[in-house]
């Protein structure tokens, strides 16, 4: 069981989203391998802040190709779809908090690359 002071910690993470920021930043620096880590990630977190001090929405931290890759890497038989866990996992891994718990495709366990990619946008 968690202590007080351990509840307090996950909680405050949950709220502000802290972990899938990391996770996102620690995917991004694992794909485009930047030659200078500290500058990328200072880049990105400023474009975050601009997006949320102007009103606009977030960037999206995963780009079409991105978005290809992962589905490629869980389509590991190349069928052209994964299954709704596999879906339900990748999009939490990826930030993704409101999306269709039921997507199209979800009755028969296969979600498409283009169900995929529109929940994730």
């Amino acid at each position: 069981m968690a202590s007080p002071r351990e509840q307090e910690a996950v909680e405050y993470l949950a709220e502000h989203q802290i972990l899938e920021l990391i996770n996102s930043l620690t995917s991004m620096l694992l794909y485009y391998r930047p030659a200078k880590p500290l500058d990328f990630l200072i880049e990105e977190l400023e474009q975050l802040k601009i997006a949320k001090t102007t009103q606009k929405n977030y960037p999206c931290l995963f780009d079409e190709s991105n978005l290809d890759t992962v589905f490629g890497i869980l389509d590991t038989t190349k069928q052209g779809y994964i299954s709704l866990n596999q879906y339900t996992e990748a999009l939490k891994t990826l930030g993704v908090k409101d999306f269709a718990k039921e997507p199209t495709g979800a009755r028969d366990n296969k979600i498409h690359l283009a169900e995929f990619k529109s929940e994730a946008h």
